[in-house]
């Protein structure tokens, strides 16, 4: 087998930031930066430099990736988190507190590939995954670097390997490879 034939892809969630500690859905353009722990953290992430390198659009991601060593990473639309609608700017507690069980369905909704539904004013399941897998589409043979959200992230897991259920704290590294149009989870890392 070449070993170029198939593709390697990192997808790397962004290191962390003040809303991820305080566990708030981000709106649409917020550009928090990353904490000071965060920054460390990116410099520590262990990635092919030799990869094509791709990453949100989003101050968060792009600067986990200048940390990480790829100042040079292509931005794509495409690896932006999903738009929360509602939500975004809230804690869970608080959507709980003002929508009852309303925003487990959003959350479940956005989370289906198949869902036109999702939080009002935000993304559809159908529409979010859409985004994903166009990107994923494009991708060439061999290795890819990707600086992303939890959302992309767990996306891409569930549309290349069905998995639909996974902790992705930041900072998380997930690696897949496709070859022959088949697709396999070959590391889930943790962040160190």
């Amino acid at each position: 087998m070449n070993p170029v034939s198939g593709l390697t892809l990192h997808l790397v969630r962004h290191a962390p930031t003040l809303p991820n500690a305080q566990r708030r859905y981000p709106h649409p353009h917020e550009d928090a930066p990353l904490t000071e722990a965060g920054e460390v953290l990116a410099r520590r992430l262990d990635l092919p430099r030799s990869a094509l390198a791709f990453t949100s659009p989003l101050g968060r991601a792009r600067q986990t990736a200048r940390l990480a060593g790829f100042p040079d990473a292509l931005p794509q639309p495409a690896l932006a988190e999903a738009r929360f609608g509602v939500m975004a700017g809230h804690t869970w507690a608080e959507l709980e507190a003002v929508h009852g069980d309303a925003p487990r369905t959003w959350i479940d909704a956005l989370s289906d590939p198949r869902s036109s539904h999702g939080p009002p004013g935000g993304d559809t399941g159908q529409g979010f995954h859409a985004r994903v897998q166009a990107w994923l589409d494009t991708l060439p043979a061999g290795e890819v670097v990707a600086f992303t959200h939890a959302g992309p992230l767990l996306a891409a897991l569930r549309l290349t390997v069905n998995l639909s259920a996974v902790a992705t704290p930041p900072g998380t590294v997930a690696t897949l490879r496709r070859e022959a149009g088949h697709w396999w989870l070959t590391a889930l890392r943790p962040p160190t």
